[in-house]
């Protein structure tokens, strides 16, 4: 017993000169914890420290893809590929080739969920043109955020010279991707998913499923950052952010996660005041292309250009100018006088000879104009039911002459018409006036005028038009229901996963969340018959309830 006691001492001794170097080489360490609801700090240590971020620089890197889709720079379905840099980027990666194409919503996805070197830098690449360009908009949409300490040089996080944030920063980016893209947020809370070429699992596994009420977000470790993780959780009314650097393992960087999370749910209270960041205002780069034009002679030196106008025909000289003038100042003396008096005065002026307009379409309405005006005028009290009197005694136009002999007929068979006949003696018979044998005689009209819908009922106001528009897009009022959630979180993350594992089917869609007194309803809208049955029929293969809806 004596000599295991000297024995024991010396394996303690040989456990502390283990021990005590690998602490006094760990990464420093650094803990914030905030209130999601408010942004307002719990616990703060070192949390200003600037330190080695690792792989929650990926949080950034997917903000900025985020962004990207949602005003329309690229779509999940983009095709990207891969550069030569980005494939030959250290573990962790996906295994990307040089020249490779992959779908955006993939690089998401291994980025994200498996943390992969190669599919950050991919995305970077495809949305800014190179990495070092797209680390500075990294840079300057932290500052936009409110990260004040953070600067970024890459867009995985390997550790590089002036690549730094903190423990503050971080959180504060976590806060803004699940306030400002609650659409992709779910992403972060997923155990495994499909990366294109591969099935990958979450590095946040462990922790998802040991604590109660974690749902994201990106962990994160390399040598000289020590093991890293941002986490959120939500119990009840309560959400909470927060984020440690240094870690000496995974298992401790969880457990006190855990710890500080636990604390926090104690000390705020259950209900407050949610503050919403307000979004940023992120300017999208624009690249505008100039046309390269050589300049000649023709286009930088003005030129005086002649108009010849040698081929135009000469203007007709007026050959009654005194005759017209004085057939505008006698209508104008006489604005008051009768369609006979004005046929008496164009005849005193010699406007006999002029030619006969052609008979307009609307020559029976006017027949019924006339007639109705003419009722009323001689009884404004009565009805216009009573205009029927004077139409039957009013003359009917008398049809044009084909020839001479057939004008002399007509003149000869209207004496019983006072009117025509003072009109036919007003108006001497020339050669001008008969110059219609050509023009095809006129259709024969029906003997009586039908005033419709004159009665004494018919006169109060007119019945409101109901004007129905269908929509531009009225072939699209299609769209497919997966059913109702307890929370708008849970149908947001349904239609997400929906969305990212069948994009081609749901391309055009749009996901909608109805907050109705049942639950909140997660619905795909805006497809067409065929796009909706397809989709369903897919969700239904995979095991998930969805109803077909139409218009």
């Amino acid at each position: 017993m004596t000599r295991l006691i000297p024995t024991a001492r010396l394996w303690a001794l040989l456990l502390l000169a283990v021990i005590l170097p690998a602490q006094l080489s760990a990464a420093p360490f650094a803990a914030y914890v905030m209130d999601a609801r408010t942004g307002q700090p719990i616990y703060s240590q070192n949390a200003d420290t600037r330190l080695h971020p690792a792989s929650l620089t990926k949080m950034m890197t997917l903000y900025l893809a985020f962004a990207a889709i949602e005003r329309g720079q690229v779509r999940l379905d983009s095709k990207f590929t891969i550069s030569s840099n980005a494939a030959a980027e250290p573990p962790s990666k996906l295994g990307l080739r040089a020249g490779q194409q992959i779908e955006l919503r993939y690089l998401i996805r291994a980025a994200a969920i498996k943390s992969a070197n190669d599919a950050a830098t991919a995305i970077g690449e495809g949305l800014a043109g190179s990495e070092s360009a797209f680390a500075q908009q990294m840079t300057a949409t932290a500052r936009a955020l409110g990260m004040r300490n953070s600067q970024f040089r890459n867009a995985h996080g390997l550790t590089q010279e002036g690549h730094y944030s903190t423990a503050q920063d971080m959180s504060l980016l976590g806060r803004r991707l699940f306030y400002d893209f609650p659409q992709y947020y779910n992403i972060f809370s997923r155990r495994s998913a499909d990366a294109g070429i591969a099935q990958v699992a979450s590095t946040n596994k462990r922790f998802l499923d040991d604590y109660n009420g974690a749902d994201g977000i990106k962990t994160g470790y390399t040598r000289a950052a020590g093991f890293n993780l941002t986490a959120s959780a939500q119990r009840g009314n309560k959400r909470l952010i927060a984020t440690v650097f240094g870690g000496t393992s995974t298992a401790q960087r969880n457990q006190v996660m855990s710890q500080l999370l636990d604390a926090g749910f104690n000390r705020v209270p259950n209900r407050v005041r949610e503050v919403q960041p307000e979004p940023p205002k992120l300017l999208a780069q624009r690249v505008v292309r100039r046309a390269q034009v050589e300049p000649t002679p023709a286009a930088t030196q003005a030129q005086p250009q002649r108009m010849v106008l040698s081929a135009s025909a000469a203007p007709r000289p007026n050959e009654r100018p005194a005759q017209a003038a004085s057939t505008v100042n006698a209508f104008a003396a006489a604005p008051e006088s009768t369609p006979q008096q004005a046929v008496r005065q164009a005849s005193a002026l010699g406007l006999a000879t002029s030619i006969r307009p052609r008979l307009r379409p609307a020559a029976r309405s006017a027949a019924v104009e006339e007639a109705v005006e003419m009722a009323a005028a001689a009884a404004p009290q009565q009805s216009a039911s009573l205009a029927a009197p004077v139409l039957a005694s009013s003359t009917r136009p008398r049809p044009s002459p084909r020839s001479r002999a057939t004008a002399s007929a007509s003149t000869a068979n209207v004496v019983a018409e006072p009117e025509a006949e003072t009109v036919a003696a007003a108006q001497p018979v020339s050669d001008a006036s008969l110059s219609l044998d050509a023009s095809r005689a006129p259709k024969r009209r029906s003997e009586g005028v039908i005033l419709a819908a004159m009665g004494e009922g018919d006169l109060a106001d007119p019945e409101a038009v109901e004007i129905v528009r269908r929509p531009a897009n009225s072939g699209r009022n299609w769209g497919v229901s997966l059913g109702l959630y307890r929370s708008r979180t849970e149908a947001d993350r349904l239609l997400l996963q929906a969305a990212l594992q069948d994009g081609a089917a749901l391309s055009q869609a749009r996901r909608s969340v109805a907050d109705t007194k049942r639950g909140f309803r997660a619905d795909f809208v805006n497809l067409n018959k065929a796009e909706a049955e397809l989709a369903c029929s897919r969700l239904v293969a995979r095991q998930q309830d969805c109803t077909v809806t139409g218009p």
